[in-house]
C-alpha cells in the first residue's frame, strides 16, 4: 500500500481507495492473515466508512485486493501516515510478489471501482450512464411511491431535498457497488488473446 495514488479526493468528500498487489507463490495464507489484520487497523481510525478484499478469481492468478473508504481525505491521510499502517506494511512486504499499486478516488468514480488491473483502465461514459440509470430508475420509483405520500406535508423542497440525500447514499453505500460488481464483466470485458495466450 504504498503511496502511488491519484490524488483526486477533495478534503469534505468521501474517498475510496483501491490497492491491488501480487503474491509470492505458498505464502498465500500468510498474505491474506497480514492483509486482514491491516483492514482491522483501518476500521479503528476515524472516518473509516467500511473495507472488502478480494481474493483471486482464477486458478493461478495471484493478485490480490482490498477497498476501502473514508468519509474525507484529511482522515484517510491519518491512517497512511500512522505507525500503526507502516508496521502492517512490514509484514505484508514479506509475502508479497511486487509493490502494490494504489488508486484513491472521489465522487462518481468511486461507483464503478473493481480491484483488478482491468479497473485501472478508462471506463467508456456510455457504460457509466447506462448503469447509472439502471440504478437509479428503481430506486427513485420506489422513492416516490413510499415517501411522497407521508413527504408531501413538507414544504418544497424538503421532499426532494430529504429523497435525493436517501438517493446518494443509497446508490454510494449499497446500490452501486453490488451492481459494479454484478456486470463487472460488461463493464470490463477481458482483453481478446492471440493465440500466443497473451492479450492483444
Amino acid at each position: 500500500m504504498r503511496t502511488n495514488e491519484s490524488q483526486t479526493s477533495t478534503e469534505e468528500s468521501p474517498v475510496t481507495v483501491m490497492v491491488t498487489r501480487r503474491v509470492k507463490l505458498g505464502h498465500e495464507t500468510e498474505f491474506e492473515a497480514s492483509l486482514s489484520g491491516i483492514v482491522a487497523a483501518a476500521s479503528a481510525f476515524s472516518g473509516h466508512l467500511g473495507a472488502t478484499m478480494f481474493r483471486p478469481d482464477r486458478p493461478g492468478e495471484s493478485q490480490y485486493g482490498v477497498v476501502f473508504k473514508f468519509d474525507r481525505e484529511s482522515n484517510l491521510q491519518l491512517w497512511l501516515d500512522s505507525p500503526e499502517r507502516k508496521e502492517w506494511l512490514v509484514r505484508i512486504d514479506k509475502h508479497a510478489a511486487e509493490e502494490a499499486k494504489v488508486r484513491v478516488m472521489t465522487g462518481l468514480e468511486t461507483w464503478f471501482t473493481l480491484p483488478s488491473k482491468e479497473a485501472m483502465r478508462p471506463l467508456p461514459r456510455y457504460k457509466m450512464a447506462v448503469l447509472t440509470w439502471i440504478a437509479i430508475f428503481p430506486l427513485v420509483t420506489v422513492m416516490l411511491l413510499v415517501l411522497q405520500p407521508p413527504l408531501s406535508i413538507l414544504p418544497f423542497p424538503v421532499p426532494i431535498m430529504i429523497m435525493t440525500a436517501l438517493l446518494t447514499v443509497l446508490m454510494t453505500y449499497l446500490v452501486m457497488p453490488r451492481l459494479t460488481r454484478l456486470c463487472a464483466r460488461w463493464l470490463y470485458p477481458r482483453s481478446p488473446k492471440s493465440p500466443d495466450g497473451t492479450a492483444r
